[in-house]
């Protein structure tokens, strides 16, 4: 184990996970950066294939790796356990590929230790000023349509509904309750916190977008399969926790800017 300390600008134990997959470009200078900020960092490599793993021997933190590829759901799930067992009060998930940025680390911080929220989401379009980089046309769409349908059934108030960059009060979250691997674990997080009356909280980003060709993996790299998903996800954690929905909606240009995956 590392060292576990408090992280002296923010009461209680602190964890900052980081979800990996062929890194090698980022993994150095963005775990240096964190660390920097961070005493207690767990990295997940999901089954790298390139200098990933050898890289992260030279850092100080935990690595949890798994033999091969099991999606970046899983690699969460893995976080969200490794952070129960032991004991931490808070998990904060954040990405390798220099669209998180480090230095925003001490925002989470101030906003844990202001103790109004079990959920504090990074939100890249909660402020205009901090609007960066273009997001894909199709992941822009897709997240619009998204977080307009979560707003709606769940009576949320969310900008950005699947920014990875985020902090959970670990005994509010129950992790036993998520079983998708992928990139739609959002939907299944999005819902039980509706279900559990969790407050939730927004804090700004900015808006960085490195590799806008990133694969999603197999059919749904297609804009309109990957929607699917997404909607297939949610409808059924909705009928898991009884909350009633609207029907499916097709994806439709957002009347602002939103959100995007």
């Amino acid at each position: 184990m590392t060292d576990i300390r408090p992280d002296p600008e923010c009461p209680g134990r602190i964890l900052v996970a980081v979800p990996v997959y062929n890194e090698q470009q980022y993994v150095m200078p963005v775990i240096e950066k964190i660390t920097e900020h961070a005493h207690c960092v767990l990295v997940v490599d999901d089954g790298s294939t390139d200098y990933t793993p050898m890289l992260l021997a030279m850092q100080p933190v935990d690595v949890i790796r798994h033999k091969t590829n099991l999606g970046y759901g899983r690699s969460l799930r893995d976080a969200f356990r490794w952070a129960q067992t032991y004991n931490f009060d808070w998990l904060i998930t954040m990405d390798c590929d220099e669209q998180h940025e480090p230095e925003s680390l001490p925002e989470f911080y101030q906003a844990i230790a202001d103790d109004d929220a079990d959920i504090i989401s990074g939100s890249r379009y909660l402020n205009d000023h901090k609007c960066g980089t273009p997001p894909p046309e199709d992941r822009r769409k897709i997240n619009h349509t998204i977080t307009t349908k979560l707003n709606a059934d769940l009576g949320l108030n969310l900008t950005d509904a699947f920014c990875g960059f985020r902090a959970y009060r670990t005994a509010a979250v129950d992790h036993d309750a998520f079983n998708v691997d992928g990139y739609a674990i959002p939907l299944q997080q999005w819902v039980q916190a509706a279900a559990k009356q969790l407050r939730i909280r927004e804090v700004p980003i900015k808006l960085i977008y490195n590799d806008p060709n990133r694969s999603f993996g197999g059919p749904l790299d297609n804009p309109d399969e990957r929607l699917k998903h997404y909607l297939d996800v949610y409808h059924a954690e909705l009928h898991k926790y009884q909350i009633p929905h609207t029907h499916p909606t097709s994806p439709t240009p957002p009347t602002q800017t939103t959100a995007t995956p």
